[in-house]
């Protein structure tokens, strides 16, 4: 069996032949390489957190509160990092995470636009689903196809219209999507200082709003079509974006829109994972949106809890994810699936898809060698008991 590690032993012997990777190899680098592609606005966008930014800090600095215990002569020679989720097996514990403006990331090649499916072809070269954003840039009719036989999940921010709600959920159904993500912590925008200090988001220029301006019912809601006074139509979008109301009553709705596996994210506190497995959701996910949105405790913090909350219902964590390491640390505090947000946008905005895929395999190297190193075999074996607490 094959090891993600090998991706490492490659490096090596390519450069012996004197072919030097193409990427760089860890966050810092990744983060600096996108930065040369990005403008302000929008590299701050991504990059930027809610308030003083200490939750988005905090997320990150949690993980090293938490050391691995090394056990030795374990015969770890070889590893299995695969997963069931939903019935499916994967041959990773990753996932990508949902950005809504990786459609406009793509930038390396001076054509941004496409930067969903770009995401959607890294899922399809790494076997890692993708969880793909409310806000596309292009329609998710477009995107689902590029992600081949890995399975896609739609992210839903549930709009103030019913019956636009209804339409998203239903047309991600047809379009062969694996599940539906709702987004709980996002009915307003947060504060955020960076993007207030450009008085500009991307949304409001227009972009990432196909699944928007492609859908019938939003159209219909619309005196011009999108093509014929835009502007009008990204005014509809900020007006019919959020809902505020949205409350535990509109469960049983939510849960009847579809038989697709039904996920609440932004859950971080157990008494909501009891309500939510309560109203028939099929699997939490533990994430307070990367910092993005409101100041809270790290989102690692949380997960503890929120997996016992579960009691073996699946749980998928986000926020704060850096490296492989941090990837066999929330495994072993009982995630199930690791969701990778900024270091892959990162990625596309370096290489598209190219750039996403070797994040990947960064990530999944590191995590691979650093379960082998330490004597762990499998995923299984990645329990709170290999961590050891640091004050």
């Amino acid at each position: 069996m094959a090891n993600f590690s090998d991706f490492n032993i490659g490096v090596y012997l390519n450069g012996l032949f004197g072919t030097m990777p193409s990427f760089p190899l860890e966050y810092a680098g990744w983060e600096a390489a996108a930065r040369t592609h990005l403008d302000d606005v929008l590299y701050d966008y991504v990059a930027g957190g809610a308030g003083d930014e200490a939750t988005q800090d905090g997320n990150v600095h949690a993980f090293r509160r938490w050391g691995i215990a090394p056990r030795m002569l374990a015969g770890a020679a070889e590893r299995d990092l695969s997963i069931e989720l939903f019935g499916r097996r994967y041959p990773t514990p990753l996932f990508l995470a949902p950005i809504g403006v990786v459609g406009i990331m793509d930038v390396a090649d001076g054509e941004a636009g496409h930067g969903d499916q770009e995401a959607a072809r890294a899922a399809a070269a790494t076997g890692v689903p993708a969880v793909m954003s409310t806000l596309m840039q292009d329609p998710m009719e477009d995107v689902a196809p590029e992600l081949g036989e890995t399975p896609g999940f739609f992210q839903l921010y549930t709009p103030n219209d019913r019956e636009l709600a209804e339409s998203f959920v239903r047309r991600a159904e047809a379009a062969g999507y694996a599940g539906i993500v709702v987004t709980l912590d996002t009915w307003s925008l947060g504060w955020r200082p960076r993007d207030l200090r450009h008085a500009s988001m991307p949304q409001l220029q227009g972009k990432c709003l196909a699944n928007y301006t492609s859908d019938p019912v939003f159209r219909s809601r619309l005196e011009k079509t999108p093509e014929e006074d835009p502007g009008a139509a990204t005014l509809a979008w900020a007006m019919t974006f959020g809902n505020p109301g949205l409350s535990w009553d509109d469960l049983e709705w939510l849960r009847s829109l579809t038989e697709l596996p039904l996920l609440l994210k932004g859950i971080c506190h157990p008494d909501d994972v009891r309500r939510a497995k309560d109203g028939g959701v099929d699997g939490i996910y533990c994430s307070n949106h990367g910092g993005r949105q409101a100041a809270s405790a790290p989102a690692l913090d949380f997960l503890p809890d929120v997996v016992a909350a579960a009691d073996g219902m699946p749980v998928l964590f986000d926020s704060g994810v850096r490296t492989g390491v941090d990837v066999v640390k929330a495994l072993a505090l009982g995630a199930t699936a690791v969701g990778i947000g900024r270091p892959y946008g990162w990625g596309i905005a370096m290489g598209g898809a190219a750039g996403a895929q070797h994040v990947l395999q960064c990530l999944l190297a590191e995590a691979d060698l650093t379960m082998g190193l330490n004597g762990y075999a499998s995923i299984a074996e990645l329990t709170r008991d290999i961590l050891v607490r640091i004050p």
